[in-house]
């Protein structure tokens, strides 16, 4: 399976955005691009080049490559409501991302780690797809021999009820939870510009 295996502080330096918590603590201390001339590059950014980053932004925040990632902009086309919009909704989707939402994993990477592990059932069925689109209804369990998992319990520990999103709901004791209902484009905090992203698809 195809997968991005780079290192994410450099590529969080290069996009400008941290995308993890080890990412934010190097941007912090070096608030600049990667690389030997990172510090003092001053370059003109042209329109193409400030809608390809945004769209490198959305790929590495949701953890897809280029193929699947064009799919789903594909699909968003043929759906009601703005592209955009749909775009970002049907990455929420994403059953390595509603993981991550509800707080099993500290990241979308080991999310989608835990899934391609087996980790987790959905309505009581193996499902080991991180891609996989979830629907509303659908219940997402911890396996019962992987309740004991260090990465998921210490996860767990740093969510607060209140924190919850409010299109999931968490069973903390249970170790599982419920996607209720597709969120809307204004409940998705996102660092990237979707509207660019559908620009550069368009031409």
């Amino acid at each position: 399976m195809a997968r991005n295996t780079g290192s994410i502080v450099k590529q969080s330096r290069k996009l400008g955005i941290a995308l993890s918590s080890k990412a934010n603590k190097f941007m912090e201390r070096r608030p600049y691009g990667p690389g030997q001339h990172g510090k003092g590059k001053r370059t003109k950014v042209s329109e193409y080049g400030l809608q390809l980053k945004e769209k490198q932004k959305m790929k590495f925040i949701y953890g897809v490559l280029e193929r699947q990632f064009w799919n789903y902009f594909v699909k968003a086309t043929h759906m009601k409501g703005k592209t955009g919009d749909n775009l970002i909704k049907l990455l929420e989707l994403r059953l390595d991302n509603v993981i991550y939402r509800m707080g099993f994993a500290p990241t979308r990477r080991s999310a989608r780690q835990l899934v391609t592990h087996g980790h987790f059932r959905i309505n009581n069925e193996k499902v080991n797809i991180p891609s996989f689109q979830l629907k509303t209804g659908d219940v997402i369990a911890v396996r019962e021999k992987s309740r004991q998992l260090d990465i998921i319990h210490n996860a767990m520990k740093r969510v607060k009820d209140a924190s919850v999103y409010t299109w999931v709901s968490l069973d903390k004791a249970a170790m599982a939870g419920t996607f209720l209902r597709i969120p809307e484009r204004e409940e998705i905090p996102m660092l990237a510009n979707e509207q660019l992203v559908v620009e550069l698809y368009s031409k």
